[in-house]
């Protein structure tokens, strides 16, 4: 489990650090300090040579381009860099203190030097050309393009990945699209899962839910829609392919105590959904971490407190860490109630406020929460 993270020249970030990290932490600040920023970035070191949830990061945030010659998206990684620009020896790092040691993801950009095919019978060169594997053709001359690398650190473990950059800057979303964890040791390889504002999509839901049928956790995800509606008996997940692929909410149906009728949970509201996707994504967490921006969409300040609890009871059972943001003054002071309640000798619950001009998160422990919501005091 994280107790310290140090971000370097990531995104809006020149220099910052948390400490004193717990189970559940939930960063609080004002809008664009750098909360989401954070998730990405503990996100993407736990995430040890898969780029697929930065590829995600990416497209929901309009950071790419499209190649109308080669018909594609390129990611545009300028702006995973303080400053968004780059130019040979930027760089970016993220380190991860723990209980075991240190964990390390460096970003580079450097130069490649590759080959440009020559043409004896006009005595010219001609265009760059890339192969189907993403290499480049290596029957030509000097040429030079930016290349970015990632390397990972774990202990004596190190993995590493590097491709070239086009002329435009941007990285072939391609290249991410046939990478599958390349190398990485089952024994530190670590689970994540990331909830945005907007909720999971259809697809994933369907396939975390796929894996706890007729589990115990089954039955915690039940109980957790209990929360808001406590008329669900059973809650079933349809499987058509038609609903994989959908973005509404659909793909699931409930059943109620009172009606015979097989309901859509797209009928039951913003709130059941949310409760849904916050519970599967805990669950599908386990021995791993769990990353939720702005937790508190589409729920009422009145289940806030049990969605805490449900969320903590799973970390501590499934072995989860909680990176969790808010705007939310309801959010917070109901997480102050599962902080008076629970045992000070397990992990802790903690609160990090992210501030602009601050190079280092101000932390509130459990003790610092309670009194701040006894008292009135704004953490945010």
């Amino acid at each position: 489990m994280l107790r310290t993270v140090r971000i370097q020249n990531f995104r809006g970030f020149r220099s910052f650090e948390l400490n004193n990290l717990g189970r559940l932490n939930l960063l609080v600040g004002t809008n664009n300090s750098g909360k989401t920023s954070v998730l990405e970035a503990i996100q993407l070191l736990c995430s040890r040579n898969n780029l697929e949830p930065l590829r995600d990061v990416m497209k929901s945030r309009g950071e790419y381009f499209w190649d109308e010659r080669r018909r594609e998206r390129e990611l545009d990684i300028r702006h995973l860099f303080y400053g968004h620009d780059i130019e040979p020896g930027s760089e970016f790092s993220v380190l991860g203190v723990h209980e075991n040691g240190e964990d390390a993801l460096l970003a580079t950009v450097g130069i490649r030097q590759i080959r440009r095919r020559y043409d004896s019978s006009s005595g010219s060169s001609e265009q760059l050309r890339i192969l189907d594997n993403g290499d480049f053709d290596d029957s030509s001359e000097d040429f030079k393009v930016l290349d970015f690398a990632i390397r990972w650190m774990h202990g004596s473990e190190q993995e590493s990945w590097d491709r070239p950059l086009s002329s435009n800057g941007g990285l072939s979303d391609e290249y991410i699209r046939r990478l599958t964890k390349i190398g990485v040791p089952k024994n530190i390889e670590t689970k994540t899962q990331f909830v945005t504002s907007s909720a999971l999509t259809s697809e994933k839901m369907i396939e975390l839910f796929d894996q706890i049928v007729l589990t115990p956790e089954e039955n915690l995800v039940q109980e957790a829609l209990q929360t808001i509606e406590p008329k669900i008996e059973r809650i079933a997940s349809v499987g058509s392919e038609k609903y994989r692929r959908s973005e509404a909410r659909e793909g699931f149906v409930v059943r109620l105590s009172n009606s015979h009728q097989r309901v859509p949970i797209g009928s039951m509201g913003d709130g059941i959904w949310r409760m849904l996707g916050l519970a599967l994504a805990t669950v599908g967490s386990a021995n791993g971490v769990l990353f939720v921006d702005e937790i508190d969409t589409g729920l009422h300040f009145s289940t806030m407190s049990d969605m805490w609890r449900m969320i903590w009871e799973t970390a501590k059972r499934l072995n989860v860490q909680v990176f969790a943001t808010t705007h939310s003054s309801d959010c917070w002071t109901s997480l102050a109630s599962i902080a008076s309640r629970k045992d000070p000798t397990e992990d802790g619950i903690t609160i990090q406020r992210i501030e602009r001009d601050k190079d280092v998160g101000i932390v509130f422990s459990e003790r610092e929460i309670v009194v701040a919501a006894d008292r009135g005091i704004e953490v945010r």
